[in-house]
């Protein structure tokens, strides 16, 4: 096997425990927190799934990019869900909106994304289509399953599932740093070329898709910074299927790369958010 399929082998991997991490530190009632509140989810699902790719596609029509740019910009647009900072986005408020925003956008990419690909594809000839039965399977094992099994294990270590969780945070959150630069050090040559133009518009599709996250998120401040930094984080995952289907690794590589840069923004962001937003809701014993 090619060192490029062992790392994306190792990030899906890393991708699995840390949501099996999340798992561990969250609790079944925090599910229906969107359930109860109708307008949250749909105002939450609508700044995800609709108004991020439609930035993205009006990005790619004004501005002329090189191919696998445009099409791993679209593909991030498209692949919302399962962000991969959870636990810190969660000591900035309210938890239960977190955990059950994670669960619902993911479940909602089973449908988003195959209808989404459906209608770029003409547009968009190298885009090839991603049935929903192959998008389902994706979520399943890398998001779904971890999940459950992780909140399970909740249930067996109970007092010590939080401290299990942050160490599983910390340690995976290591391996996949280092899976993505190993990545990038691979194909150097890729990310050379996305100097200039191309990485403004990867970075401007993040703060965009914050800026979409913090104005749609409602009055409640801590809600708007979990919809924020969740519209600016993409599902890893379903991004990497739908790279799959174009040839060559150049896609997937951008993925990568854009998953890291976006760190440089959206951290700032949360530790700004952490000053001015005032202590938000807090998970009951």
């Amino acid at each position: 096997m090619h060192l490029t399929a062992y790392l994306l082998l190792g990030l899906k991997a890393s991708i699995a425990l840390l949501i099996f991490a999340v798992g561990l530190g969250s609790r079944l009632k925090d599910f229906s927190y969107l359930t109860q509140r109708p307008g949250v989810m749909v105002r939450s699902l609508l700044a995800m799934y609709v108004v991020v790719p439609l930035l993205a596609v009006a990005s790619v029509r004004l501005l002329q990019l090189p191919p696998g740019v445009e099409i791993a910009l679209l593909v991030l647009a498209i692949s919302a869900g399962a962000p991969l900072l959870p636990r810190k986005l969660m000591r900035l408020g309210n938890e239960e909106y977190v955990f059950s925003l994670v669960v619902f956008s993911s479940l909602f990419a089973i449908v988003t994304v195959p209808v989404w690909l459906t209608v770029l594809e003409p547009q968009f000839t190298r885009l090839d289509t991603v049935d929903s039965a192959r998008v389902a399977a994706v979520l399943g094992k890398s998001f779904l399953l971890p999940l459950l099994l992780g909140m399970a294990g909740r249930w067996l270590l109970r007092d010590a599932s939080d401290r299990v969780s942050d160490w599983l945070l910390n340690a995976v959150g290591l391996v996949f740093s280092g899976c993505a630069l190993a990545l990038l050090a691979t194909h150097w040559q890729l990310i050379a070329a996305t100097f200039g133009l191309p990485l403004l518009a990867l970075g401007g599709f993040t703060l965009a898709a914050l800026a979409v996250g913090h104005l749609m998120g409602g009055p409640d401040p801590n809600d708007r910074t979990a919809l924020a930094v969740t519209c600016a984080t993409r599902h890893v995952g379903v991004a990497m299927v739908i790279a799959a289907a174009a040839p060559g690794p150049r896609t997937a590589v951008l993925i990568v790369a854009y998953m890291l840069a976006s760190a440089l923004v959206i951290v700032p962001y949360m530790k700004w958010r952490g000053r001015v937003t005032p202590a938000g809701l807090k998970r009951s014993a």
